[in-house]
């Protein structure tokens, strides 16, 4: 990962987490805005894309939010901005819990919840549990477009017996190793990195011979998917998600700035 050693006041000094693509376009804004920004991701990959946006350091990715904690003090890093996945990760979990021992203010940027179209072949569920459950009833080859979180849950569950599993996930090796870990055969793994196109999606989609897709409500992203699947007149499993906890919740970069100017101060 990108390591620059750069000495700033302690004051203002912001911890972005990186996982999406506004996770860079956050890095940029705030760094060209005068603020000095640090990055970590739990992915090599994530770490260089931080980079990439104008992060002066990329820490490494934090093994647990005691480890997390010990950064946030070495660095004097005054605030944290958690641009993760719409669905809480553990490096969300992790920072969460670190900002709280440390008394440091927590900002979650989170995409607005998809507006799911009134349409008989998308099922909205409330969890996981219930999303495996709707997906066995609905089809054998069941394609999973919710990333690497929770492949255990549906590879054990008794409701998946007979049913073919096809999982897309990051390019990563780590990923890939954790699938074939899980008993996922080569065959099975779509090891691509995105967004994705409607069209590109229903390629794929027809390409694996899918029954049913499971995704997650992921904000902009999903709506290609969703297109894909209903021109296809394949069912779509939809994992909503839990309501955000704690204050602090931004849905658009203006709302983040408010924040940060909020507690830091506007610098530049």
């Amino acid at each position: 990962m990108l390591q620059v050693e750069v000495s700033f006041p302690v004051r203002m000094m912001i911890l972005v987490l990186y996982g999406t693509a506004e996770a860079r376009d956050l890095i940029s804004l705030l760094s060209a805005s005068g603020y000095p920004v640090l990055a970590t991701a739990l992915t090599a990959y994530g770490g260089t894309i931080a980079g990439m946006g104008g992060a002066v350091e990329v820490l490494p990715a934090p093994e647990s939010a005691a480890d997390l904690a010990g950064q946030i003090k070495r660095r004097g890093i005054n605030l944290v901005v958690d641009a993760t996945h719409p669905f809480p990760g553990p490096l969300s979990e992790m920072a969460r819990q670190a900002c709280q021992e440390m008394r440091v203010p927590f900002i979650r940027y989170q995409r607005e919840e998809t507006i799911l179209p009134e349409d008989p072949l998308i099922y909205p569920v409330d969890s996981w549990d219930e999303a495996i459950q709707v997906a066995a009833r609905l089809g054998n080859n069941i394609f999973l477009t919710t990333g690497s979180n929770n492949l255990e849950l549906f590879v054990r569950s008794p409701y998946m017996k007979g049913k073919r599993l096809i999982v897309r996930v990051l390019p990563d090796y780590r990923i890939i190793k954790k699938c074939q870990d899980m008993g996922f055969l080569p065959r099975d793994i779509v090891a691509l990195q995105g967004p994705f196109s409607t069209r590109f999606n229903r390629a794929i989609f027809q390409a694996y011979k899918a029954d049913v897709i499971v995704t997650r409500d992921s904000g902009r992203t999903i709506d290609t998917k969703i297109k894909a699947a209903l021109a296809l007149k394949l069912p779509v499993v939809v994992i909503k998600r839990s309501p955000p906890a704690g204050n602090n919740i931004a849905c658009t970069y203006q709302q983040v700035f408010n924040l940060v100017k909020q507690y830091l101060g506007e610098r530049g």
